[in-house]
């Protein structure tokens, strides 16, 4: 195992226990992910396992974050209802 296989393998394990965290407090959350940030949680773990492939894996985590940074604007931009 040489090591850039051991920076992917050491990344999915810590996005692995990034998501178990979040599935487990997901109950205290007050808004779930957008489907546009799902989309760049998926791009970006794409871009992670086919980092081998330095053109397909930068491509992959660029998009990812360019869809971040697309719902992070369109969230600021629509004011937040509150329900009680």
């Amino acid at each position: 195992m040489n090591t850039s296989q051991v920076y992917i393998l050491i990344s999915i394990i810590v996005l692995a226990i990034i998501i178990l965290v979040l599935i487990l407090t997901r109950k205290k959350m007050q808004k779930p992910l957008s489907k546009l940030a799902t989309f760049a949680f998926v791009f970006i773990i794409a871009g992670i396992i086919f980092g081998e492939n330095r053109v397909l894996g930068y491509s992959l985590m660029g998009f990812g974050v360019v869809l971040a940074v697309i719902d992070i604007i369109k969230k600021l931009k629509k004011p937040s209802v509150k329900s009680d």
